[in-house]
């Protein structure tokens, strides 16, 4: 789950990184109200789940009232790369001297924590690694024993960063380990980590993705999920317990198992088609649910088929037969599906399906199979 900048600060903030004051508004009124308060100089800035704000507008210095009103109107209601802005972060100005970068994340081939740190900051980080790789600091952290002050200093003396500011930005490294630890961040990155010239160590910015699995550890950060301009089925689908994918194709798609689905949208695209959704039905999945993802899918009017691609382990072919008869009887669907069983109880779920003799049904052995059909049968229905 992505954060908004002004939550992952105040994230920060509870584990002791410094921060610049701000407000979180979501009306001009409230950003001009917000500016008098923090006193001019501020930044008016966009808050969107997407990188690239500033080039696109979102980010403007206000030295006055009449800025500050002017940079709120312009920026609420903004398109940034598809992602309409709602919410500003309302900001006192800080004076830099420095920009540097850095990050914790999990390094999943070394299956440990990964710091990230560059005196290069205030630019795309994939930039400095391509071009510069040497300048990019990275090294994995002992998750037994976590990121110590010592290591820390390590890094950022590695990296070459002035002596005068060592220590801060070492603080920085240690207090971004613990948000990434305590609060079960997947990310947590600084770019830019300023330099104030009163040689000062502050994160400027914020960008922090949480781990959904273990948010009920967390029901304070769960409340902090963006959902406004959220994609309508995605929502449906969360609400549900689906795990659910929008994409741009018009070949629905469920399958059990995220391997599963994956190839199953690697096989259609291969055939020709492309996909609406990544949809994981997941293992164990009863008629219920079954019944729940097929509304979801269908709930996307580009939706020209479906295909059901189902290798039964835990989950009972059964039971997905049982599902879709009983979304045909809700739904009545009108787009054509093509439904591959494999696995426990394959045999049963075929007979079902046969006894049912749903309308615009088609059977499929195998995977490939299956993914032709549903392209043709999509290419018909278009």
């Amino acid at each position: 789950m992505d954060l908004l900048e002004y939550q992952g600060k105040q994230l920060f903030a509870k584990h002791g990184l410094e921060i610049s004051d701000g407000r979180a508004v979501t009306t001009v009124e409230d950003a001009v109200a917000a500016a008098n308060e923090l006193g001019y100089p501020v930044v008016v800035k966009a808050q969107v789940l997407i990188g690239g704000r500033g080039k696109a507008g979102g980010v403007k210095l206000a030295a006055n009232e009449a800025e500050a009103t002017e940079h709120a109107t312009n920026i609420l209601g903004l398109d940034i790369k598809g992602h309409i802005v709602h919410t500003l972060w309302i900001e006192k100005a800080s004076d830099i001297d420095t920009e540097y970068y850095a990050s914790i994340l999990l390094d999943r081939s070394a299956k440990k924590p990964l710091v990230m740190f560059s005196l290069e900051g205030g630019v795309e980080i994939e930039e400095v690694a391509e071009k510069t790789p040497e300048l990019l600091i990275k090294r994995n952290v002992d998750p037994l024993v976590g990121l110590t002050k010592d290591e820390a200093l390590s890094i950022v003396r590695e990296a070459k960063t002035p002596a005068d500011v060592e220590e801060g930005v070492a603080d920085i490294l240690v207090a971004l380990y613990e948000v990434w630890i305590e609060e079960d961040a997947t990310l947590a990155e600084v770019n830019p980590l300023i330099i104030t010239p009163d040689r000062k160590a502050k994160a400027l910015d914020a960008k922090v993705s949480l781990d959904e699995s273990a948010l009920f550890r967390h029901p304070e950060n769960a409340k902090l999920r963006y959902t406004q301009g959220e994609d309508e089925q995605e929502a449906a689908a969360r609400a549900k317990g689906i795990t659910y994918v929008a994409l741009d194709g018009d070949i629905g798609i469920l399958g059990n198992g995220a391997g599963l689905v994956m190839s199953t949208l690697d096989v259609v695209a291969q055939a020709g088609g492309t996909p609406a959704n990544f949809l994981d039905a997941g293992g164990g999945s009863d008629a219920q649910k079954i019944t729940e993802a097929t509304e979801v899918i269908l709930s996307n009017p580009n939706v020209k088929a479906v295909l059901f691609n189902i290798f039964g382990g835990i989950t009972r072919c059964d039971e997905v037969a049982k599902g879709l008869i009983e979304a045909f009887g809700q739904l009545k669907p009108t787009v054509p599906f093509v439904v591959r069983l494999d696995g426990t109880n394959d045999v049963a779920g075929r007979e079902l399906l046969e006894q049912a003799d749903l309308p615009n049904v088609t059977p499929a052995k195998t995977m490939l199979e299956a993914a032709q059909t549903v392209v043709a049968l999509a290419k018909e229905n278009s």
